[in-house]
């Protein structure tokens, strides 16, 4: 299992030490764009071949973990990813659409390249940190992260005492979902690394009520990829669903 990086954060405004206090949010296996670099957001792509094989070995990873509760986006990659972990913990998986990927609106299917001929300033706005709008139609970061953490701490609160929650989500929701929970500045996100398809971020809360990243991209090794990341010009965009 590797664990490429462990970050410590905290919140602003701590809550107290009642509901779960461990989220492990994994990020759903490899989709057909996933493969040909393609903007996902939330169009409803399955898993390809390769994404059902991490999967299973996700949940081969995760099958001694003390897991008490399951919740998914309902996106059926994210559902399907989680369903896998379900059923070694004989656990059934809860769906929220809150916890669905960034809308990308009008992108949704293009590839980096196209998307740079519609807005030829993206690439370098992302570069210099601005909260980019996935097109005219589709989310921020910022907004993402606020809608994901605002429904992890609500399942958080409904968990009993010192549980442990897993989530089937996707990869810009669990990186915007995270710095936002934690209370990082939009700054500071960029600290923070992609996920890889089939990882997951370990988050855990402590005695103050502050909830830290215990773990980052931790996953399985020697797992087949061929994921090509959504790239405005050279730089990635964590935002690969």
């Amino acid at each position: 299992m590797s664990d490429h990086s462990t970050t410590a954060g905290t919140d602003p405004r701590p809550d107290s030490r009642t509901g779960a206090t461990r989220f492990i949010l994994l990020r759903h296996g490899r989709t057909a764009w996933n493969a040909a670099g393609r903007f996902q957001g939330q169009a409803d792509i399955p898993l390809d071949d390769v994404g059902e094989q991490q999967a299973q070995a996700a949940a081969d990873v995760l099958v001694d973990e003390r897991i008490d509760t399951i919740w998914a986006s309902d996106l059926v990659r994210a559902h399907a990813t989680a369903l896998a972990v379900g059923e070694r913990h004989g656990l059934p998986v809860r769906t929220d659409r809150q916890l669905r990927e960034i809308h990308v609106g009008s992108w949704e299917g293009m590839t980096s390249a196209e998307v740079a001929e519609l807005d030829p300033s993206y690439g370098e706005r992302y570069a210099r940190g601005e909260d980019v709008r996935r097109s005219p139609t589709g989310e921020t970061s910022g907004e993402v992260g606020t809608r994901v953490a605002a429904r992890l701490r609500e399942i958080a609160a409904a968990e009993p005492d010192g549980s442990t929650v897993l989530v089937g989500i996707h990869g810009h929701a669990a990186y915007a979902g995270s710095a936002a929970l934690l209370g990082m500045p939009y700054e500071q996100w960029k600290l923070l690394g992609p996920l890889s398809n089939c990882h997951w971020v370990d988050l855990q809360r402590g005695p103050s009520g502050a909830w830290r990243i215990a773990g980052w991209n931790v996953g399985p090794t020697g797992m087949p990829d061929g994921e090509r990341p959504v790239r405005p010009g050279e730089r990635i965009l964590s935002a690969r669903g």
